[in-house]
C-alpha cells in the first residue's frame, strides 16, 4: 500500500472504531472484541505507515 492509501485506511478504521465505541456505550455490542481488534489494526497501519515514511527518508 502507498502512504496515501495507508492514511485513508487509518482514517476509515478510526471512524469505524468511534462508531463501535459509541454503539457499545449506548447498549453493549454483540462482540466487544471487535473494538480491540480495530484498535490493533489501526496500530498496525500506523506502524506500516511509519516504516514507509522512514524508507522514503533513507532514499
Amino acid at each position: 500500500m502507498s502512504v496515501e492509501e495507508l492514511q485513508q485506511k487509518i482514517a476509515s478504521e478510526k471512524e469505524i472504531l468511534q462508531k463501535l465505541k459509541f454503539a457499545h456505550a449506548i447498549s453493549p455490542i454483540e462482540n466487544p472484541m471487535k473494538i480491540r481488534a480495530t484498535r490493533r489494526l489501526i496500530a498496525r497501519l500506523y506502524t506500516a505507515l511509519r516504516q514507509k515514511q522512514l524508507e522514503a527518508i533513507e532514499k
